[in-house]
């Protein structure tokens, strides 16, 4: 049963003085301070200056507290933008938009790959971007793998742009210098002709345009002629 099913408080023991929305708060806080590992029932319990036992009331375990974590900061992508009735388009901001909400609570990108738990929030994310793909002639099924597609590659680009912006420059410009000098060799012909025709001619374009070129694409292929409908 997900927490969400579950009664606000436990029916046991003393009176409960606080509430799960103020758990998760704080337990956003010290993520959003110190990374995920930071997050655990004794330290949102140190925080709200409770004993652990307590913690009880309101949540099976750190599991539960995860789940909230990730509802609320789902509530925080805005879902008040009106549709244009582009699918692809109206898709592709709403992964922009997921993408900016990750960017600024990395720790989101550390939550474990576990089976897909909606709450609330999640549910409202789910309608919006099933209420964008109303024009396209494809199956209920078919549309749920596009959303669970997008938001996968929406967490990789929010992983691969937090750690590039903690790289080494030097590194990476050593990289583009290795990639170029091994492609003008002629032992990877394939690879010279890709780096040649690549878009632009720096290697580290802007992380954005290329974040979503990549997600029309792949949202254009998903969807596939209903699309155009």
């Amino acid at each position: 049963m997900t927490v969400w099913a579950r009664p606000e408080r436990g029916a046991r023991g003393p009176a409960a003085v606080h509430s799960r929305a103020e758990l998760t708060a704080v337990a956003v806080e010290l993520a959003d301070r110190s990374g995920l590992s930071a997050v655990s029932m004794r330290q949102v319990a140190k925080a709200l200056g409770t004993g652990q036992a307590s913690l009880y009331r309101y949540l099976g375990g750190r599991a539960d507290l995860l789940d909230l974590m990730t509802d609320a900061m789902t509530g925080e992508i805005d879902l008040g933008v009106p549709l244009s009735g582009d699918p692809v388009a109206d898709l592709a901001a709403l992964a922009a938009r997921t993408k900016a909400v990750q960017l600024r609570h990395p720790w989101l990108s550390d939550i474990p790959p576990e089976p897909l738990r909606l709450g609330p929030r999640g549910l409202d994310y789910l309608e919006y971007a099933l209420r964008a793909m109303a024009p396209v002639g494809l199956p209920g099924g078919t549309k749920l793998e596009a959303v669970a597609l997008m938001n996968a590659l929406v967490a990789q680009f929010a992983r691969t742009e937090l750690q590039a912006a903690d790289a080494d420059t030097g590194r990476r410009a050593a990289q583009a210098a290795y990639l170029s000098e091994a492609a003008a060799r002629g032992e990877h012909p394939h690879l010279a002709v890709a780096l040649a025709e690549r878009p632009g001619a720096d290697p580290a374009e802007d992380p954005q345009a290329l974040f979503e070129r990549t997600m029309r694409r792949v949202l254009t292929g998903l969807l596939g002629d209903g699309a155009a409908l």
